[in-house]
């Protein structure tokens, strides 16, 4: 398999030509346009939605500005309906940045938006969208190929899962958790993960996008299209508008 390193918006063209006819890019071939467009920041077309990727280099998080955090308090609330409609490669990015991204940068000890438990750093964060699921990787701000295909349904037993335009799934790696007895890692995956959906709940309230964390989810099934070896599956979060 050809390795592909791509940034999001470096495909924004010929994304917005593979839209128009009905091909779809995966991580052993990539499909090419003929086209030249002239993407922005404010009008970059939806590729991550469409893209099957091995990584994927996310847009600079906006990280200053926004709704004033009283007013997104105000507006946070619960929805458990979604439209179709994607989301932009630049709210993805900010979306999971606000979940767990990195806010002080640092080559040995980088800190994440949302604290764990001895900065363990042990919730990783998978992204299904139309075509594939990603695990979030936060140095780097980037996203990595776990599975193709469309697991969005998958990602809870409630109907709504499969409408949302990218369903975050939350996991207690255990792998990251040495040291911590089994209590502290069920008490502390769940904590963590708690935290992590608030911050998301918050985010889609300054953007005025619809959420709803959820714990009625077949935990097995997700670990199997997740590939996961050494873990436990807390939550899943559907985002969308």
């Amino acid at each position: 398999m050809k390795k592909l390193f791509i940034s999001a918006f470096s495909v924004a063209c010929v994304l917005s030509s593979l839209s128009s006819c009905g091909k779809t890019e995966n991580a052993d071939s990539t499909n090419t346009a003929n086209s030249v467009c002239n993407a922005t920041a404010e009008n970059q077309v939806y590729s991550i939605d469409t893209l099957v990727a091995d990584s994927i280099i996310l847009p600079a998080a906006q990280t200053t500005g926004g709704t004033p955090i009283y007013d997104a308090l105000s507006a946070r609330a619960t929805f458990r309906n979604f439209t179709p409609d994607a989301l932009s490669d630049q709210t993805i990015s900010n979306l999971l940045w606000s979940a767990s991204g990195v806010n002080r940068p640092s080559a040995d000890d980088p800190r994440l938006t949302a604290p764990t438990a001895r900065n363990a750093q042990e919730i990783d964060i998978y992204v299904c969208t139309k075509k594939a699921v990603y695990l979030y990787q936060p140095v780097g701000h980037k996203l990595k190929l776990v599975n193709t295909g469309d697991f969005r349904a998958q990602a809870g037993k409630n109907p709504f899962h499969a409408n949302a335009s990218v369903d975050l799934i939350y996991v207690a790696n255990y792998d990251k958790m040495e040291g911590f007895d089994d209590n502290g890692k069920a008490f502390y995956g769940a904590t963590d993960s708690g935290i992590i959906s608030q911050n998301v709940y918050l985010f889609c309230a300054a953007e005025n996008l619809k959420t709803c964390v959820c714990g009625h989810i077949d935990r097995e099934e997700i670990a199997k299209f997740i590939n996961l070896k050494n873990g436990y599956v807390t939550l899943t979060q559907p985002v969308g508008k």
